[in-house]
């Protein structure tokens, strides 16, 4: 993966900006930045809305949410069929979202953490391959659902 779509309300734009700086030094990803970049307040289902919408036209395989909590971002992103929108606070979740569920978007809640929490989550997000076999399976039985 050489690149990474992502978005965030105004709960999460500095965390957003650390994220970009730290994908785009550090892990060399080209990053499309939907915004907000500042604090004026916005309603976040726009925003996932873009994302998402991105992701399933095939524009990036994988994209970041990020908000105050991340829960108004991850319920917002999974109501698109195809997306599976993973709210992570720990390095542990961030495995196992792509492990056994082909994650394909990373939610982050702004201020739930620090920068350097959400950097070692990304970079475990963004490393950990898709497990397959029984989760396949289970992955296509969510898409039935909806």
């Amino acid at each position: 993966m050489n690149h990474l779509i992502i978005a965030c309300d105004h709960g999460a734009w500095e965390l957003k900006k650390a994220l970009v700086e730290h994908a785009q030094i550090d892990l060399q990803l080209e990053v499309r930045d939907l915004g907000v970049n500042g604090p004026d307040s916005v309603d976040y289902p726009g925003y996932a809305a873009q994302l998402c919408q991105r992701i399933l036209r095939g524009e990036a395989k994988r994209g970041v949410l990020l908000c105050g909590t991340g829960l108004g971002m991850t319920m917002a992103a999974n109501r698109f069929k195809g997306i599976r929108a993973a709210l992570c606070h720990d390095e542990y979740t961030a495995r196992m979202s792509r492990r056994h569920n082909d994650a394909n978007v990373l939610v982050l809640g702004g201020r739930v953490l620090g920068p350097r929490v959400a950097m070692g989550i990304l970079d475990v997000w963004l490393a950990e391959p898709f497990d397959g076999g029984r989760h396949q399976r289970r992955i296509d039985v969510l898409d039935a659902l909806g």
